[in-house]
């Protein structure tokens, strides 16, 4: 057959294969095109060329550059509709209930984030990362234990899990277990002395105890880490008003409105209510 087309080309040549040759042309340079703009962070051609691409052949790799694509713009709703397009064609993909459950953390829809971690859960009961993701939608729901437990599973499957220890210590914190969230905090400033978060945990910690020496100290260990940090400043300047510093806590007002103007009436509140405990 090939002999004879290449005598015959344009006699023997079927139009609609040469539009299928065409398209699939078209289609193999709008999913490449696609893929080198999401690369170097160009969204919306990368978007506009996954979406064309679609238009001419439904491909499951595409709909998943599509839904990063989407997400990576913080357009949630729509990327969520390519995963859930994924999930029904690939319903044992753990990665891709993964990826709905943080989309889903982005729109602070803690419900359907717990049902995408779940199901990849149901997948494989060791996906840290699901674990991770479903202790931030049980404290979404207001549900520290389970919270706690989720966190404690993916420390237990991997030790070295900074963020799974960081989330923990925070909502053990905010459960009044100040012993519990001290000692996430001093392991993990043990291997990172000089992380932001860290030492923020470290921080409430030592308030929370009672020690505001040693608070404001971390506070300024923070600033002096990163000088935009506003909680920090916020935080701090409470205790300085608190415990008599008007004069620091002044400061630290002056500081934080310069990077948030639109705080003054709650920082205001907030010091002068602090103040007269």
């Amino acid at each position: 057959m090939g002999f004879f087309k290449s005598l015959f080309g344009s006699a023997v040549e079927n139009p609609e294969e040469k539009r299928q040759e065409e398209l699939a042309k078209k289609f193999d340079v709008l999913k490449y095109d696609g893929v080198r703009a999401l690369r170097s962070g160009q969204m919306a051609y990368a978007k506009q060329c996954f979406t064309h691409a679609l238009e001419i052949k439904d491909d499951l790799e595409v709909r998943d550059y599509l839904s990063e694509a989407l997400m990576r713009s913080g357009e949630m709703l729509p990327a969520l509709e390519q995963l859930r397009l994924l999930c029904e064609a690939q319903p044992d993909n753990g990665r891709i209930y993964v990826r709905m459950a943080q989309a889903a953390y982005m729109l602070e829809d803690y419900t359907a984030m717990a049902q995408a971690c779940e199901k990849a859960l149901a997948i494989d009961a060791e996906d840290i990362l699901a674990l991770y993701l479903y202790a931030r939608a049980y404290r979404g729901q207001h549900n520290p234990i389970l919270a706690v437990a989720m966190l404690t599973k993916a420390i237990a499957l991997d030790e070295h899990y900074g963020d799974a220890y960081l989330l923990r210590g925070e909502i053990l914190l905010e459960m009044g277990d100040v012993e519990g969230a001290a000692q996430d905090a001093d392991l993990l400033l043990e291997r990172n002395p000089g992380h932001e978060d860290v030492l923020m945990l470290k921080a409430r910690v030592a308030e929370a105890a009672g020690r505001h020496d040693e608070a404001l100290a971390l506070y300024g260990q923070v600033i002096d880490a990163n000088p935009f940090c506003t909680a920090a400043y916020k935080e701090r300047g409470a205790i300085r008003y608190a415990t008599g510093d008007k004069e620091g806590a002044s400061e630290d007002m002056r500081q934080l409105l310069e990077l948030e103007p639109g705080m003054a009436d709650s920082l205001t509140g907030q010091y002068q209510a602090e103040g007269k405990d």
